[in-house]
């Protein structure tokens, strides 16, 4: 059942991705472009996911419980908000994604398409997932 629910959940994010056209790299772009000729669509497209969100996250800080059944759980003591490694991370998705204008989510639904683009940028993406593993070992 949770991997219907997981596939369902995957499918209706990709459909998301694709109806709002998030999946076309100009468009992300513009959205970056704030000086420029400026497309606040992505903003929209956040909006509407936080609001879809906002109602179960709601629902599982009051009921403590995943409502899938799901083992998941708030942490209780806080990470430090912000480190070196955050600001690192950030900066380097950041200037990723302004000069591919794709991220991870979209990425596999450009994958699907076999544009060559999403090819390269699928390769570094799970080039940066192996680094971050070799370099994220226990000591």
């Amino acid at each position: 059942m949770l991997l219907l629910i997981a596939l369902l959940s995957g499918g209706l994010f990709g459909l998301g991705l694709v109806v709002s056209g998030m999946v076309d790299p100009t468009k992300v772009q513009g959205f970056l472009n704030l000086f420029g000729d400026w497309d606040p669509s992505l903003a929209l497209v956040m909006g509407g996911a936080l609001a879809v969100f906002a109602p179960g996250y709601w629902l599982w800080r009051r009921t403590g419980r995943s409502q899938c059944a799901l083992g998941t759980e708030l942490p209780r003591v806080p990470a430090p908000l912000i480190d070196k490694r955050l600001v690192l991370g950030a900066l380097l998705f950041g200037i990723g994604w302004g000069l591919a204008g794709i991220c991870p989510g979209p990425a596999l639904g450009l994958g699907a398409s076999l544009q060559w683009q999403a090819g390269v940028f699928i390769a570094a993406m799970l080039a940066g997932f192996w680094l971050v593993g070799r370099f994220n070992k226990p000591s």
